[in-house]
């Protein structure tokens, strides 16, 4: 399993407030971008998958919505975000 209970303590320590703060918009960003990531992978290598391919377009959908919230919220924090994490906009 590429998702281990590590690797989420890792994203959320680097991106969000700790480890344990799992709902803060940084951390779940950067966790929906590193399941993008690795959907986008797979996407690639199997092109007819298209129930991963329904997934990834509603993560990059969830993802979005969060943005446009953080950019609303605070410009500093969504610039910030976008940077660390090479997202493009």
């Amino acid at each position: 399993m590429y998702l281990t209970p590590e690797v989420k303590k890792n994203i959320f320590k680097e991106y969000g407030k700790s480890e344990f703060d799992t709902g803060s918009i940084e951390g779940q960003i950067a966790l929906f971008t590193f399941r993008i990531r690795h959907l986008t992978e797979h996407v690639k290598l199997n092109k007819k998958d298209a129930t991963t391919e329904r997934s990834l377009v509603g993560l990059v959908g969830k993802r979005r919505k969060l943005l446009d919230y953080l950019k609303r919220k605070d410009i500093e924090r969504y610039r910030e975000i976008i940077k660390k994490l090479n997202i493009r906009k």
